[in-house]
């Protein structure tokens, strides 16, 4: 399965709603002169969502368990995340809550 697709099928299990792939975003996140986070966002228009219209998304390697290449991070376009580059400010928030 190819990388959008595995995103697709993330949303799909996690919001429990169709998504279309939209575009692909740049996104360096810095905090106090320092990179926290940088890489592409993919952007995915959805169906059957209540509340977002869209989903914004990303991967990254990790290592192989039962077949799970890649950890996939999706967050809605309900606000206050209205961008790429807010949905990767909330998902440090959020990591940075655990």
């Amino acid at each position: 399965m190819d990388y959008r697709s595995e995103i697709i099928v993330a949303i799909n299990q996690l919001h429990g709603c169709a998504a279309r792939y939209a575009a692909t975003v740049p996104v360096t996140e810095i905090f106090q002169g320092k990179i926290l986070w940088e890489g592409d966002v993919e952007i995915f228009d959805l169906a059957g969502h209540p509340k977002a219209k869209k989903a914004y998304a990303w991967g990254h390697p990790v290592a192989e368990i039962e077949g799970v290449q890649r950890e996939i991070t999706t967050v809605l376009e309900i606000p206050p995340v209205e961008s790429p580059e807010t949905a990767v400010k909330a998902a440090i928030a959020a990591t940075e809550k655990k």
